[in-house]
């Protein structure tokens, strides 16, 4: 199994950034996904998950702000990120949820 993550980059606050990760391998449908992130000097931590059903949960310091969804078909899982703000900055992962199967981390940086 391989995930890849992109669509990070630089944004001012405010903005918005949709984050992708293609996986392939095994079938995609049968499981739950995440996004984590990482800021420099922090623990990664868990930002938004979606089950195999599309039952989304979020941290709360991205609620209403972010939205995690999946496309099956293109066997991709989505992170919409809308007002953004500059603690947002972070290397941002996804992972099969609940295994060791990580992508490779995307830069997302939020500055004036």
């Amino acid at each position: 199994v391989q995930l890849q993550a992109s669509g990070g980059g630089l944004v001012q606050p405010g903005g918005s950034l949709r984050l992708s990760c293609a996986a392939s391998g095994s079938p995609f449908i049968s499981y739950a996904m995440a996004w984590y992130r990482q800021a420099p000097g922090k623990q990664r931590e868990l930002v938004a998950l979606i089950t195999s059903g599309s039952v989304t949960n979020y941290a709360d310091s991205v609620k209403g702000r972010f939205t995690i969804s999946r496309d099956n078909a293109k066997n991709t899982v989505y992170l919409q990120m809308n007002s953004l703000k500059p603690e947002d900055t972070a290397v941002y992962y996804c992972r099969r949820y609940g295994y060791n199967i990580w992508g490779q981390g995307t830069l997302v940086t939020v500055s004036s």
